[in-house]
């Protein structure tokens, strides 16, 4: 799938950052527009020639209904996973979209927050399975994980596995509130489990312009977490909420939507970060 020429430049083509890259995208709040991310970021960067790799690790399975993705073809995909029934390459599928692929979410997802109390390693299970990334040449340069709309052992294991983590911050009244949730477990995991995991930026979701409180929680985003939030603000846009059900991303659906090119833009502010990591 091409795209047509962007609005605006992504990058001007710098080294690419070292090895493969794994995020995260998490909030435990529900509808901030996590998986709309996972999603739009997914391929915007493939759109930039990286090789991207969506983990769908969600019982919703949205994103892999946004991709197209129907609930009769997900057979094989991130249970599997990370119950080692399946190796990461058997799990991973092509979509429509070029350098994108997809681990789906498996109907069987929805109960493995149960199933993983009693299994051996239970917060490296993702982790574990992303070894053969790590060891040898990766196919992928992005691995973006999907995590559910809660604080449970799927997203623990998302957070486990990833060097990073994105935040989709919505731009209403509760969203700081709820957002402190998540940064204290991800200094729990960081302390406990996965010492290198570092909290990679805070993208403002649904942005209004013409509604006075999405300024006030931008600003008190950025004056308490600084320039951990993405200059990018994801605009509150009827083509982003139109195109899950035409099962594309905005950015296929229209591209030159203020929705699609915010998008595009995000996906430049994240290779810069992850290029000027070590």
């Amino acid at each position: 799938m091409s795209f047509p020429q962007p609005d605006v430049e992504i990058l001007d083509k710098p080294p690419p950052a070292p090895g493969v890259r794994i995020l995260a995208i998490a909030n435990q709040k529900g509808g901030v527009g996590k998986t709309t991310t996972a999603i739009n970021l997914a391929t915007a960067l493939a759109a930039n020639d990286e090789k991207v790799l969506l983990i769908d690790l969600d019982p919703q399975g949205n994103a892999s209904t946004g991709l197209g993705i129907p609930r009769t073809d997900r057979a094989v995909g991130s249970y599997r996973l990370i119950t080692g029934d399946l190796p990461l390459l058997a799990a991973a599928r092509a979509t429509h979209i070029a350098n994108l692929s997809l681990v789906t979410a498996e109907a069987d997802l929805a109960g493995a927050e149960i199933e993983l109390v009693g299994m051996d390693r239970r917060e490296y299970r993702l982790r574990d399975s992303l070894i053969p990334l790590r060891e040898g040449p990766s196919p992928y340069n992005f691995v973006l994980i999907d995590c559910p709309p809660s604080l449970g052992l799927l997203t623990l294991n998302g957070l486990v596995a990833a060097d990073a983590v994105l935040v989709p911050l919505q731009c209403e009244f509760y969203a700081l509130e709820g957002i402190s949730g998540l940064v204290r477990t991800i200094e729990m995991v960081k302390r406990g489990l996965n010492p290198a995991l570092r909290l990679q930026g805070i993208v403002l979701t649904m942005y209004d312009r013409r509604n006075n409180l999405s300024d006030l929680v931008a600003a008190d985003a950025r004056g308490f977490f600084g320039n951990t939030v993405y200059d990018t603000v994801i605009p509150r846009n009827i083509r982003i909420s139109e195109a899950p059900s035409h099962g594309k991303p905005v950015l296929l659906y229209d591209f030159r939507s203020p929705g699609a090119q915010a998008y595009v833009r995000l996906a430049g502010e994240v290779l810069r970060r992850e290029r000027d990591q070590p």
